[in-house]
């Protein structure tokens, strides 16, 4: 490595409150690597993106890092400027680049930015496993033209979850969120796997209405998913008490006691000890998507869950953009066995068993 210039695809895409980070698990998770290829002498062109849409910029996460390890910014890639810096690079001294995302050529998979970014280096590192279910030019076409290698972040993401393909029982998963549609797979996939299923979140309104419950005015997603033969199952377990929301009113409600008027919006205390007691024997439990409205500040149920695991014995293998945040505010987070930086790549792999950022690595 040393001498060698080493493009290093991170996953920075941290919330970000008033210009600050507000939660820096991945950053944290990302430095072992960093470490390594520093010391190993390399000149470190460091690239991620943050959020959906163009227009953010990675200035403050530059800003955050610079906390860990001495690094540069570089507001453009295509500017004279960052090429100079690149090249003027001594050993083990490393830049992080522009939210890629502010350029189409990133989520186009255009192989004219691919060859671009290519240019500022010798070899690609892909350490975001958490982004490699994307077709995206830093995860699927950079490998193709350097050598590439898989950092000590992803292979590490590559082994746990691999673990939750073959658990050790009882095996408890624990599924909340909104996007019933990309969940039903893994669904019905862990039923042959799992000895719980709890559905929690929006994802479970779906469930309940399948069961012949009313969710008032929750959310629930709309498509013909033809759950009735899973929503029977047995292993499957949806709340039994919920907070609701009615006007300015935040009620405890058992869900046979729904009105028109509510809204489900977290897991009430007696669904939390129904799911203590499923927890509390398990060896394995997998858990992905909050209980509650989490971005109208419905969190305690995915607080008070994650302090449940953390007291239990049991191997843990937690992911997904929220439930990520509500484990390092409630400072669960370092009690866990592996709280993953994936939420989106980590159900496409258990449900596919690859990625098209694994395919790409040969």
């Amino acid at each position: 490595m040393k001498g060698k210039r080493v493009i290093l695809r991170a996953d920075f895409n941290v919330p970000i409150v008033d210009g600050e980070v507000a939660g820096d698990v991945r950053i944290v998770k990302s430095l072992p690597t960093i470490e390594f290829l520093r010391d190993a002498g390399a000149k470190l062109v460091i690239v991620s993106h943050l959020g959906g849409e163009n227009g953010k910029s990675l200035a403050p996460v530059a800003t955050y890092l610079s906390r860990f390890t001495d690094i540069v910014f570089a507001p453009d890639i295509k500017s004279v400027e960052t090429r100079h810096v690149v090249n003027s690079l001594s050993d083990g001294e490393a830049i992080l680049f522009e939210n890629l995302r502010n350029y189409p050529g990133e989520k186009n998979n255009d192989m004219q930015f691919a060859e671009l970014l290519a240019s500022f280096g010798d070899i690609y590192v892909n350490d975001a496993f958490s982004v490699s279910h994307r077709a995206h030019v830093s995860i699927v076409s950079l490998p193709t033209l350097l050598p590439s290698y898989a950092g000590l972040l992803f292979e590490e993401e590559l082994t746990n979850m691999k673990e939750a393909l073959d658990p050790e029982h009882p095996f408890v998963c624990i599924l909340g969120g909104a996007k019933f549609d990309t969940k039903l797979p893994l669904i019905k996939k862990f039923l042959d796997k799992a000895d719980t299923i709890f559905v929690g979140g929006a994802l479970a309104h779906n469930v309940l209405v399948a069961r012949g419950y009313s969710v008032g005015k929750s959310l629930v997603s709309k498509g013909d998913f033809n759950i009735e033969a899973i929503a029977d199952n047995k292993k499957i377990i949806a709340p039994s008490e919920v907070i609701v929301k009615n006007g300015d009113e935040v009620l405890v409600k058992h869900i046979e006691r729904i009105s028109p008027d509510d809204v489900i919006v977290d897991a009430g205390e007696g669904t939390l000890e129904v799911l203590k007691s499923k927890i509390t024997d398990a060896r394995f439990i997998l858990w992905n998507g909050p209980l509650g409205n989490y971005e109208e500040g419905f969190s305690e149920g995915t607080s008070k869950l994650a302090h449940m695991i953390s007291e239990t014995n049991a191997e843990a293998l937690i992911g997904g953009g929220d439930t990520l945040t509500a484990m390092d505010q409630s400072g669960s987070e370092k009690s866990m066995h592996h709280v993953s930086t994936a939420g989106g790549a980590m159900l496409e792999f258990l449900i596919s068993e690859t990625l098209v950022g694994i395919e790409a690595l040969g």
